[in-house]
């Protein structure tokens, strides 16, 4: 029993060490790439600025250059307040974590407003969202939140607008390559997480059941059950996947999907049978969902449809007990979203 805690010290010693190491590392890029950006925007400034002026361009390189510049100096922004958060309420004082992860929720939903922003003013981004979001949630049950995910930033959006318009305070299943970002990854070490893949010894279901098991309400659990964003080649792999696995019915019913990958139900089952009083809300989304590639990336900027977003909310009462019957559910509700995109 003692080898075990000490192995269990050993391990948490040796990952503080590692994400030490890399905070350091990253920041340090992100310090060196501040001024080199803002060097290479004013560059190319200057060198199209002629080209687009006369021929009425649509200044795509400055506004990728300005974007960066500007991500990169407001992710340092909040690397810094989030150290100076640390300072305020230090480990060991009254209610230290209870603070600071308020203090961090505040600071996700700054940074995020301004990002949000200044993508508005740079890329013409403009968001609707039906019903209106201030009627999610009602203080009665937490909420798991079950999103498309197509085109980039869009995880980005629904954190920003269930912190700024529902007022809930999200829990995030996130990619572990995002730890890659110092300011997000300080911001995510202090608030409910859960990285993906999950770390050794233990499942992606496991973790997603472990944040979702003490929700409270005002507390939002936002998964994205396809897992990647949809494109035509990841839709072909997915069922050709299913039919290896000799699950014809679920190929068949993939097939009929044209706009979301299949939903991967085991993360989404374990939460529900982790939270079985809470709400589910689905979010249907379109608008970003053509940018799939550096070249439709390109050609889309800036922006030339509104993003358009539609959810709907499931009580916990409704939603089915076992997991047979959940997945049948789910299956059911994706196709939903599916239409949604389809007449959008």
């Amino acid at each position: 029993m003692t080898g075990t805690r000490g192995d269990g010290i050993g391990r948490a010693v040796a990952a503080a060490v590692l994400t030490g190491i890399r905070r350091i590392v990253t920041v340090a890029v992100e310090l060196a790439l501040i001024p080199v950006t803002a060097a290479l925007l004013v560059v190319v400034t200057v060198l199209t600025a002629p080209f687009s002026a006369l021929r009425g361009g649509r200044w795509r390189l400055v506004r990728v250059f300005a974007f960066a510049a500007l991500y990169l100096v407001v992710d340092f922004g909040g690397f810094v307040r989030a150290g100076l958060i640390w300072l305020r309420h230090p480990p060991l004082a009254p209610e230290a974590v209870a603070r600071r992860t308020i203090a961090t929720y505040a600071l996700l939903d700054d940074l995020l407003r301004l990002l949000v922003g200044v993508s508005e003013r740079l890329f013409g981004l403009s968001l609707r969202v039906t019903p209106p979001v201030r009627a999610v949630p009602d203080g009665t049950a937490p909420l798991i939140v079950l999103a498309r995910h197509a085109g980039p930033g869009d995880s980005f959006l629904l954190v920003h607008v269930l912190l700024s318009r529902a007022e809930t305070l999200p829990r995030i299943v996130l990619k572990r390559v995002l730890r890659l970002d110092p300011c997000l990854d300080v911001i995510m070490g202090r608030l409910p997480h859960c990285f993906v893949p999950a770390r050794r010894g233990r499942t992606t279901e496991d973790a997603m059941a472990d944040l979702a098991r003490d929700m409270r309400p005002g507390d939002a659990l936002v998964i994205f059950p396809e897992g990647a964003n949809y494109t035509e080649r990841r839709h072909r792999r997915a069922i050709a996947s299913l039919r290896r696995r000799n699950e014809a019915r679920a190929a068949a019913r993939a097939e009929r999907l044209h706009h979301v990958l299949p939903p991967h139900a085991t993360g989404t089952l374990a939460a529900l049978e982790a939270a079985p009083g809470a709400d589910v809300v689905f979010v249907a989304h379109t608008g970003l969902d053509a940018i799939d590639s550096v070249r439709t990336a390109w050609s889309g900027v800036p922006l030339r449809e509104q993003v358009r977003a539609r959810w709907w909310r499931v009580p916990a009462a409704e939603v089915p007990r076992d997991d047979e019957a959940r997945k049948e559910w789910l299956t059911a509700q994706w196709s939903r979203v599916d239409r949604w995109i389809e007449g959008h």
